[in-house]
């Protein structure tokens, strides 16, 4: 038996000494952790956008050069190296509104908001009331009864100035019934989005982003995806109703919520308010602080 081990162990040594196993320390458990975390949502990123296609024709690209550089194919190969530096700029202005985009959503990230407020100049969401929260549910599902299209955005934390210039300023408090007058067919506002802040319709006839979103329903028509585009550009909330069929679909972070209730939409439009009211005790915190720091000084 010792010689069967012994011959083992000679056995290991000669063909299996080049065998080791690396120190794992915890910071390289966390570096895994971060680059799986952002492989991950690249790959997501790159699934939800035109990038999909687009990276496709370039691994395509890539395999024609590996079969270039296993056969020794030099001109192919003197081509690809020289046009490699000139590709990638290529590539940073193909990809321009994806990578904007994606930068957009990572400067809106919460992940540090709660820590540190970069920008507090730019929370101005108004807290919208109960009264509020009741008008625009009682004219969505009264407009959705008698199929009157409608697209109506509610702020949040992100300004939507350049969106409110695009249309007409009203400057008016929420009401039903201003919201049904608004929407009905063949009035002068009917067509574009209306834009809510804290309580009051500031504008009409607006201009929307619309979202490339691969994955929504081909079945969709332009409101729907304008809804989700401003979603996806903001932290806005926005209430779509259908002309074709009179449901109601609300839009949040980019998400679709289709043919919802008048409760599920009232509890979207609840946890917008909250957010705002906790944004708005958080922001006021900091403030007095900042105040008496100030006057300690003094």
């Amino acid at each position: 038996m010792e010689q069967i081990g012994e011959a083992i162990r000679s056995y290991a040594d000669r063909y299996l000494g080049w065998v080791s196993m690396p120190m794992i320390m915890w910071t390289d458990i966390v570096e895994i952790i971060i680059i799986s975390f952002l492989v991950y949502h690249l790959l997501v990123w790159i699934k939800n956008t035109k990038a999909w296609s687009l990276m496709r024709g370039i691994v395509i690209i890539l395999v024609f050069v590996f079969i270039a550089a296993v056969f020794d194919m030099n001109t192919i190969l003197w081509i690809a190296k020289n046009v490699t530096g000139i590709a990638v700029t290529a590539l940073l202005i193909v990809f321009q509104p994806e990578l904007r985009k994606a930068l957009e959503q990572l400067g809106k990230s919460n992940m540090l908001s709660g820590l540190i407020q970069f920008d507090s100049a730019r929370v101005t969401g108004e807290l919208f009331s109960d009264k509020t929260i009741d008008e625009l549910i009682r004219a969505s599902y009264e407009m959705g009864k008698v199929k009157t299209g409608a697209l109506i955005v509610v702020q949040n934390k992100d300004l939507l100035t350049e969106y409110e210039l695009t249309g007409i300023m009203i400057d008016s408090l929420v009401s039903s019934q201003l919201l049904i007058n608004i929407f009905e067919h063949n009035t002068p506002l009917h067509d574009g989005a209306v834009i809510i802040k804290g309580n009051r319709i500031v504008a009409a006839t607006c201009y929307l982003p619309l979202s490339d979103n691969m994955e929504l329903s081909k079945e969709l028509g332009t409101r729907h995806r304008a809804g989700v585009g401003i979603s996806e550009a903001t932290d806005s909330l926005t209430i779509i109703v259908s002309e074709e069929t009179g449901r109601v679909s609300v839009a949040m972070n980019g998400e679709l919520f289709r043919n919802i209730d008048a409760d599920f939409l009232r509890r979207k439009l609840e946890v917008l308010q909250s957010k705002t009211l906790e944004e708005k005790k958080f922001i006021s915190f900091w403030k007095g602080r900042s105040r008496n720091e100030t006057k300690t000084d003094k």
